[in-house]
């Protein structure tokens, strides 16, 4: 689960490296996030030409996480680490490219921009 504080890592390439997760919006846990839910967080480390600056606040969706989440199935999936993609305020993601594996969970939350950019799909 991300929760206040979090240091996630930027899967796209936004300019953005690391960010820390301010306010966890979306989920039904309260103050917990998981795959999918969308997120406020700051800006902790950027790239130095890049549009977006050390210190700013996005919105950014969790497309992995290292606790583990239960599917229907009965299977469950774990990540390496936690990471998001920033977006926009209509829901599009800010990058061109994501990088690395994605969750499924991501196509049940309707964002397909962000699955359909990303080069695989766990």
């Amino acid at each position: 689960m991300i929760g206040m504080r979090t240091i996630l890592e930027v899967a796209d390439n936004s300019g953005a490296r690391r960010l820390s997760c301010i306010l966890p919006r979306g989920g039904d846990l309260g103050l917990r996030a998981g795959l999918g839910d969308v997120v406020t967080a700051a800006v902790k480390e950027a790239a130095p030409d890049s549009a977006i600056k050390k210190g700013k606040v996005v919105r950014c969706v969790i497309v992995r996480m290292r606790k583990e989440t239960r599917r229907k199935d009965g299977t469950y999936i774990r990540f390496d680490s936690n990471a998001a993609v920033l977006i926009n305020d209509v829901g599009e993601p800010v990058g061109t490219r994501v990088f690395g594996p994605v969750a499924r969970e991501l196509r049940d939350k309707k964002f397909m921009k962000i699955v359909s950019l990303a080069p695989e799909v766990i």
